[in-house]
């Protein structure tokens, strides 16, 4: 469900511009739901079918110690190949917009292209956002669908900058939103 959901995105694009795109998408988001969202108990889902999916860092656990990006770079060098050094600039350009102090972080949104505008992005995101405001947290993301920047304002997200990333990868909106 969630490569399908980024299968028109521009920074997954530039992820896998080539080869099996579903399958290598799919291979990232177990990734990243098995090695880091699911290990801070932030993942929020529908009920019965997978419709959408919102995986969040809590406040201080957002960023991967040296030791974790050491245990996990195998998966990296599968998943991407030799394009994974590359994207290793791209990934650290990205980590430095994330602003100081804690915070949770929105590291993936997806829902089913079958689903989209039927409110299923707005329901997944609403516990933590929810969270936010009972105990007076802001709320970070980045956007690498400008389209998207208008459905996380509806959520209370402002841009604070574009962000020009490196090697040829598509730009990128840092998102913040202030507790409620």
């Amino acid at each position: 469900m969630t490569a399908r959901a980024f299968e028109t995105d521009p920074f997954w694009k530039f992820l896998f511009p080539t080869g099996d795109f579903l399958t290598r998408a799919a291979q990232l988001a177990s990734f990243e739901l098995t090695h880091v969202h699911l290990r801070n108990d932030e993942v929020w889902t529908t009920t019965g079918e997978m419709q959408g999916v919102a995986m969040w860092a809590p406040p201080d656990k957002w960023r991967q110690s040296t030791r974790e990006t050491i245990r996990t770079a195998p998966s990296m060098l599968r998943i991407f190949g030799p394009r994974a050094l590359r994207l290793l600039s791209v990934m650290n350009a990205i980590e430095k917009a994330h602003p100081p102090g804690p915070h949770y972080y929105l590291g993936v949104l997806g829902t089913d292209p079958s689903h989209q505008s039927k409110g299923v992005g707005s329901a997944v995101l609403e516990p933590v956002l929810e969270r936010c405001d009972e105990e007076g947290l802001g709320a970070f993301l980045e956007s690498s669908k400008e389209q998207n920047i208008a459905f996380y304002n509806r959520q209370g997200f402002e841009v604070t900058r574009k962000l020009d990333l490196p090697v040829g990868a598509p730009p990128m909106w840092a998102m913040w939103r202030e507790p409620r």
